[in-house]
């Protein structure tokens, strides 16, 4: 697939510094990393041809060499053109967006067929000249750092998931670089020696079984050498955990755990497989059913990342290696879901179920609104916004335990937005409350960049609450969408409801 990409650098690092200056930077001086995961790991867009790989042909770079010329060696070393868009006011515009609608339009034109433009910026002015590519049947990739416009994510094919791009595209998801290649490669013998010491720690540290899907993420981070592709030459996960001599731990596949039968009680057998095969057909049948109801109690499109969260809790010796699937992506395919949709135009994906509206709740409301019992009256305009602005359906319980999970972080951790949001992720679910990565996140960026500056005062939940809800009202004007005294006080609400109940 013949690719090219078009980085407004200005737009994308001014705004992951003000995420997370540690993400902006490393986006800065090491364009080879995220551009090795643009080429070989982000999926297609829809309607690109069956097994396309990216090619990229152009790299161009918008850069104000007033203000950024240090990062101009590391984007010449990855090679880039670099396209100079110095000040031309005195409030600092650039030309940058000129350059870069015409740059666009020049290519489409080429007797090249670029089958891919690749935009990377969050400005809303290159809406038109997205839908002109679109009607002129070209692919079309964006990378939007904050809160873009509906109708600017619209326009496009593929949004990518900034959070993956910090994680995977940057590479924050590994607490630690990278070893260079030349290091030598770890026995397998030591690597599984360091595996079995990892879960004997682990065990004796819980007060209660612990989930084996939990151990498998934790692993290729904590034990050097390993490697999630193949499991240090065990292939999987299991066939791994199988080698090892963890006595007294006892490993129950049929529950999802590993545990210490002294001081543990064992949990009841799920539907998972009792033997060394694959996955029973009926525990195959228990994920479809999970996603199902987990569909029809949100009455609403569901991120992918909150499905495998339910499944890795209750099904966790089918998640250990995805149903021998070996990812989540290809597991979710073949199941038999119909009439639910899977929405792989954003990054992370989406369940949808054709029946639902696509904006509101039902017109009786009560099938959504009971979920959320005492606070029911607050659903409707939660919903409303939902559907302008992508604001996470969180109950004002949830939101509760993501604001009190975050000023407890913030007590003994800088805020760094990666680390920060799977930690706060991670301490909501041991409190039994399921919210995804990506609702954490958006909480996190609204706060942030809201204008409040973690680290700086008293980072108390009322505090974080109220300027999280006034970036909710100012995405809501910026969506034109109009709420009325009563609607915007239900939206506070919401939020101080929440925090309140701490």
């Amino acid at each position: 697939m013949k690719s090219a990409l078009f980085v407004d650098f200005d737009n994308v690092f001014s705004g992951l510094r003000r995420l997370d200056p540690a993400a902006a930077d490393r986006f800065a001086l090491r364009p080879l990393d995220w551009i090795q995961w643009l080429t070989q790991s982000l999926h297609a867009p829809p309607h690109a041809p069956e097994g396309a790989a990216r090619r990229l042909l152009v790299r161009r770079c918008y850069l104000n060499p007033q203000v950024y010329q240090r990062f101009r060696p590391a984007f010449n070393r990855a090679g880039f053109e670099i396209i100079d868009c110095p000040a031309m006011t005195s409030e600092g515009k650039t030309s940058t967006d000129i350059h870069m609608v015409l740059d666009i339009v020049d290519l489409l034109q080429h007797q090249v067929h670029y089958d891919e433009f690749i935009v990377f910026s969050a400005d809303a002015d290159f809406t038109p000249v997205l839908r002109k590519l679109r009607r002129w049947d070209r692919r079309t990739t964006v990378l939007a750092i904050g809160f873009p416009s509906a109708a600017y994510q619209a326009s496009a094919d593929l949004l990518i998931d900034q959070d993956e791009f910090v994680r995977a595209g940057l590479g924050f998801e590994d607490p630690e670089p990278a070893s260079p290649p030349s290091m030598p490669v770890r026995a397998k013998s030591d690597v599984a020696r360091d595996v079995a010491s990892f879960i004997a720690r682990t065990v004796a540290a819980s007060g209660k079984p612990v989930s084996l899907p939990w151990i498998a993420s934790k692993l290729p981070a904590e034990v050097k050498g390993l490697d999630a592709a193949d499991w240090a030459g065990f292939t999987n996960f299991r066939t791994l955990v199988d080698s090892l001599k963890l006595d007294p731990l006892v490993v129950k596949w049929d529950a999802g755990v590993v545990l210490d039968p002294v001081r543990h009680v064992g949990p009841e057998r799920n539907a998972g497989p009792s033997n060394g095969g694959a996955p029973a057909v009926n525990g195959l049948a228990a994920i479809s059913q999970l996603i199902r109801d987990e569909m029809r109690t949100a009455g609403r499109p569901v991120p992918c990342s909150r499905l495998a969260q339910i499944i890795i809790d209750r099904q966790g010796v089918i998640a250990a290696d995805w149903g021998g699937k070996g990812t989540f992506r290809r597991l979710l395919e073949s199941l038999e879901l119909a009439p639910l949709r899977i929405d792989w135009s954003t990054a992370g994906g989406v369940v949808t179920d054709p029946a639902f509206p696509t904006a509101g709740p039902d017109p009786d409301g009560q099938a959504k609104a009971a979920d959320w019992g005492r606070d029911q009256d607050l659903w409707p305009v939660i919903n409303l916004v939902h559907a302008a602005t992508g604001l996470p359906i969180l109950s004002p319980g949830e939101l509760s335990a993501v604001l009190a999970s975050l000023a407890q972080d913030l007590a003994v951790h800088p805020f760094q937005l990666s680390e920060t949001g799977k930690r706060v992720r991670d301490r909501c679910r041991d409190g039994g409350h399921a919210v995804s990565r990506g609702d954490v996140s958006f909480v996190l960026k609204g706060i942030q960049l809201g204008g409040y500056d973690f680290g700086a005062g008293a980072d108390d939940p009322q505090a974080l609450a109220q300027r999280f809800v006034g970036s909710v009202l100012e995405l809501c004007r910026r969506e034109q969408l109009a709420l009325d005294d009563g609607q915007s006080a239900q939206l506070r609400d919401w939020a101080t409801r929440g925090a309140s109940a701490i």
